[in-house]
């Protein structure tokens, strides 16, 4: 028999526990037994060695010549202007990798394997689809941008909702805003285009311009995601979850959970200040001193974190997206809530699932929790926003309305980058070049650190110039039907790095967004375009797309899954509208 004593060693009955010595130690002291203990160990040892040994050799001979990038090493915050050798750029055409071999698949659904060489009509696309939505009734200049920068990145081919709608309402808008809500639901309500666990992305048209490719987007959105779930369990608990089938056993659950990521913004508009849309939502998770003593206390709203609502940017499930979208219907048709447009909706619902969540954690708190919430309150470090000294409205709550709809926001910036009253908080930064710094450390004196190291998730990725063939990396046509090659339209540089390019950087998260939503100040659309580091090579970019997507090839990749398999349109690229 034998017992675990506090401190868990193992122990036998009747041993003294005032000198307490484990049974191991005690077995080594004659000194015949130490022979025998000490051959173990040596043993034990050896295979030890030659187990790693074996794993060494295992991983060099998986990471031979013909699979090794060498990286250069992370810039230092050298002032001193330094030059790094490039990676080995994916420009120049190779075989293209396997999925598995190529990124951390699967992200979407698990890999699917089809054997056939040749493209068949008859291949069934049974993973699921990344859908990027935009709402647009026509054409513009920005939308052309927009449309541009997904098709260099591999985004998947935009569908146009409500293109050639037109609006006759009576708000100052005519009624286009909140008539995006009404066709977005439309479409994704349409089972023959999209599947409840499809994957869709819906931004605004006009003022949007991606900069990082949908890989990173997708895992950075489910990085996001966990990260929020291990936070709402923390601060919310766990409960049980009754079984669906009948020989299955209770599970213990988060509370809340979140799955659909908005972007944050610094302000709070249009919605009322007493309103839960600005007054009950949590706080963000930078520091709470990110631009120094007056972080959230500037009325203007340029040191502020973000925290916000906005609506411009939206990433999640089908099923979740579609829920949130049906809700934000029938505030606008049923209820008229739409008259200062679709902002305000959409605001409203997320104020309306946080104060639910909180009053309802705080109703059911023991006596210590309420008097720890008390005292916290009192000190004013608190972390609930109800706690907050103002007048919040109070919520009328009706008897079988849905609140939770697990709703959360990029605070970080890491997927999309609201840009009202934050375009300060942004630097174009090219990694390898850190001349930079000294003027970047004096236009941001409240940087607590540089942020001169490219992100990992960029630095795994392929190079930019990979991206604009999609599903035909390694037999890019020279000629098409309808765009034959030319030697001057075409060239493009023999490689380039994510180290050459110039990255739109938010020094204070600090991030490289994915994605850019200029809804501030709108002479930036046409300021800092030309910094976006594929306007030097957005002609012969996206004439290298329009040809990559009339092969064989792609078809097949597109209908078989692989790099492309978010493309449910059968590889042939575009812009579609949601009548197609």
């Amino acid at each position: 028999m034998a017992i675990h004593d506090s401190f868990d060693r193992i122990t036998e009955p009747g041993r003294d526990h005032a000198h307490p010595t484990p049974a191991f130690l005690r077995m080594a002291r004659p000194r015949r037994s130490r022979m025998p203990l000490c051959l173990a160990i040596s043993g034990l040892l050896l295979l030890l060695l030659g187990w790693k040994s074996m794993i060494k050799v295992r991983l060099l001979s998986l990471n031979g010549p013909a699979h090794r990038i060498d990286r250069q090493k992370i810039p230092t915050r050298s002032t001193s202007a330094t030059s790094y050798p490039s990676v080995a750029s994916s420009f120049i055409p190779y075989a293209a990798p396997k999925l598995h071999e190529e990124i951390e698949s699967p992200l979407l659904a698990p890999e699917t394997k089809d054997d056939n060489s040749t493209a068949s009509m008859s291949l069934q696309k049974t993973n699921p689809s990344f859908h990027l939505l935009v709402p647009a009734t026509e054409p513009n200049p920005n939308l052309c941008k927009t449309l541009l920068s997904s098709f260099v990145l591999a985004y998947p081919p935009p569908t146009l909702i409500n293109y050639g709608k037109k609006f006759d309402g009576d708000n100052w808008d005519k009624g286009s805003h909140t008539g995006k809500i009404r066709g977005v639901y439309d479409y994704l309500s349409n089972k023959n285009k999209v599947a409840d666990d499809d994957t869709v992305l819906v931004i605004d048209g006009y003022d949007l311009w991606f900069q990082l490719p949908p890989v990173i987007m997708i895992k950075r959105y489910h990085q996001l995601i966990n990260e929020a779930n291990d936070r709402l369990r923390r601060r919310y608990g766990t409960e049980l979850k009754k079984p669906e089938a009948a020989d299955s056993r209770t599970e213990v659950v988060a509370k809340y959970s979140q799955s659909v990521v908005f972007g944050a913004d610094k302000l709070c508009w249009p919605n009322g200040a007493d309103e839960p849309a600005c007054a009950a939502i949590p706080y963000s998770t930078l520091p709470k001193d990110i631009y120094g003593p007056l972080t959230d206390t500037d009325s203007e709203g340029f040191l502020n974190r973000p925290r916000f609502l906005n609506s411009g940017t939206v990433m999640g499930p089908v099923k979740d997206v579609r829920a949130i979208y049906e809700v934000a219907v029938r505030k606008v048709e049923e209820e008229n809530r739409g008259t200062i447009g679709d902002q305000f909706v959409f605001a409203e619902i997320f104020g309306e699932q946080e104060y639910q969540r909180e009053t309802q954690r705080q109703s059911t708190q023991g006596a210590g929790g309420r008097w720890y919430e008390w005292l916290s309150t009192a000190l004013g470090t608190s972390d609930s926003p109800l706690a907050a000294n103002q007048t919040i409205k109070n919520m009328t709550v009706a008897t079988g309305r849905r609140y939770e709809f697990g709703i959360g926001l990029d605070y970080e910036s890491k997927m999309f980058q609201t840009m009202t009253h934050s375009a300060n908080d942004l630097e174009f930064i090219t990694y390898n070049d850190s001349a930079l710094l000294p003027s970047i450390i004096e236009k941001h004196p409240h940087l607590k650190s540089t942020p001169f190291a490219l992100p990992i998730d960029i630095q795994k990725a392929h190079g930019p110039f990979w991206y604009s063939s999609p599903g035909n990396h390694s037999l890019e046509p020279k000629n098409s039907l309808l765009l034959p090659h030319s030697d001057y339209l075409d060239d493009l540089p023999e490689r380039i790095d994510w180290y050459d390019a110039p990255l739109a950087t938010n020094l204070y998260s600090p991030s490289v967004p994915a994605l850019l939503h200029i809804n501030g100040d709108k002479s930036l659309l046409n300021d800092w375009w030309p910094s976006m580091w594929y306007h030097p090579y957005s002609r012969a970019l996206v004439r290298r797309y329009i040809r990559s997507t009339q092969t064989r090839k792609a078809a097949q990749a597109a209908a078989a899954g692989g790099q492309t398999w978010w493309d449910m349109r059968g590889g042939r690229g575009g812009v579609w509208t949601d009548n197609a």
